[in-house]
Order: C-alpha cells, then structure tokens, then sequence
C-alpha cells in the first residue's frame, strides 16, 4: 500500500439479506432519498411565508400525488439514460441487462430528464404553473443526490483519479493507487453545498416569487458542482476520456450550466409572481 495512503472502510454494499430478500444501500438511499425529498416540497409548499400575497400555487396534497409520477421519472429516466449515455454497446449485446437494476447503473442526467417530464405532464394535467412545480422539486433533489453518492462510496465505484492528497484512498476495485474519494467530494458538492444555495434563495430570497429561477439555479448549480467534481473522479472505463480531455460527466453538465443561467435571467425579467422578493423568515 502507498505511504499515507487511507485503506478503504469495507461496508458490506447488503444492509439487510434475509433468504432471497436482500436490502442494498444503493436501493436504500433511492427510497429515504425520495422520502425526504417528498418531506420537504410539501415544507416549501406549506410555508406560504416564502410565496408572497397569493401565496403556494399548489397544495402539499399535490406532491402527495406527484411522488408516484417522480418515482417513475428517476428510475426510467435514470436507467435509460445510463444505458443510452453511458453503455450503449454492452446493453445491445445483453439487452435483458436493462432490467437488472440491482446491479446498479443510473444516470443523474437520465433522470434529470425523466422527472422534468413527469413535471410538465402533472403540471399539466393539475393545471399547476410547470416553472413553479419545478422550482418546488428541485431543491428537494439534493437529498436524494446526498445519498446517492454515500451508497456510490459504499460500493466503492465511481472512485476518484490517483491522488497524492492525505486523504486518498485505496479502492478495492481501483488497484493499489491511492485515489480522490470522488463520491465525497460529489456528496458534498451536490447535495450539501447545492441544498444550502436552494434553501436561501427559497427561504431567505423570496425567489419561489419568481417562477422558473430556482428551476435555473439548481440547473447551474449541479452543472457547476459536477463538471469540478469530475476533474477528481475516474471517468468511466467503457468510455475514458473524451475530445479536449472532456468526460461524459463534464459533457452533459456543461450544457446544464448555460441552460440555467438562460433560464434565471428569463425568469428575472419576468413580472414575480406576487409581491416584492423581500427578505420572508425561514421555514
């Protein structure tokens, strides 16, 4: 083992196996992830504080029924793109390989998409404003993103590039090169970093006001948050490095970063939707 290099904390990737039935942190982390994002849009819908004179466009009960349609929009929108962004090939050899989502293998971006649609197709058939909805769900994405890098890291996939740095570690599938504990690094950034810009732009901002801006910010965040995180992370060994030096991360969250700021730029040129954007008090 490299000097000062930090072994790996070898976490069984099963939680609970009782005969056949197995529970995974990977699965885990989806489910309390969901869970908690649904917690807290039915907060930011409850707590008309943060909504202006007109208060919430929508009721908790709402998100109540959007969670099914969310559900549906991560896991198909996840597993597609994954198999579409990032494995192609493989997945037309072994086509009944989609189906097997217990050996992991989802897309952030994929499911990116797949929820942004289950939002315009809800918003449209509540008669909900979509910008709104969206600016609702989106701050509630970081707990599942929180977690979702923890259960990476507990798998030991998606490790980082070899790293010099005292807390390096060495991956059990990553060889002996001590390597960025990239999966922290995403976990902080994505979630923890991300959640915290949200919550005041929702809370102490007053930009739930402004339909579609807390849509953009969480658009560049991310985008912003992952293309630093995959100067650290190994790009995937089915697909390496890409033109300039680029990876398949960097790739599809630049777009991400332009987009969102398009986005609050149109939604800050548009009239809030109630009220002045004063400071509201925290949910």
């Amino acid at each position: 083992m490299p000097l000062f290099a930090i072994p790996f904390p070898a976490i069984d990737p099963v939680l609970i196996e009782i005969g056949p039935f197995s529970l995974r942190w990977y699965a885990l982390s989806y489910i309390v992830g969901i869970f908690l994002g649904w917690w807290y849009a039915k907060r930011l819908v409850g707590n008309q504080s943060i909504w202006g004179p007109a208060g919430s466009p929508m009721k908790p009960t709402d998100i109540d029924d959007f969670v099914v349609w969310c559900t549906l929009g991560i896991i198909l929108g996840g597993r597609i793109g994954y198999v579409l962004f990032y494995d192609l090939p493989r997945f037309q050899e072994h086509p009944m390989e989609i189906f097997a989502l217990w050996q992991g293998g989802m897309s952030f971006h994929g499911g990116f998409l797949g929820t942004t649609l289950a939002m315009i197709l809800f918003s449209w058939r509540r008669r909900i404003p979509t910008w709104s909805l969206i600016d609702v769900i989106a701050p509630s994405v970081t707990f599942g993103l929180f977690l979702g890098r923890l259960a990476n890291f507990i798998n030991g996939e998606l490790f980082g590039r070899y790293a010099d740095v005292p807390w390096a570690m060495v991956f059990p599938a990553g060889g002996p090169e001590p390597r960025h504990p990239s999966q922290l690094y995403e976990a902080g950034l994505e979630g923890l970093a991300l959640f915290i810009f949200l919550r005041i732009l929702t809370n102490h901002y007053g930009k739930l006001r402004t339909p579609g801006f807390v849509s953009g910010a969480f658009a560049f965040g991310y985008g912003v948050a992952r293309t630093f995180a995959e100067f650290f992370r190994e790009p995937d060994i089915q697909i390496g490095y890409l033109a300039g030096g680029l990876t398949m991360g960097m790739l599809l969250s630049i777009p991400m970063i332009f987009a969102g700021i398009a986005v609050m730029v149109w939604a800050s040129r548009r009239k809030p939707a109630a009220g002045p954007a004063a400071d509201p008090p925290s949910a």
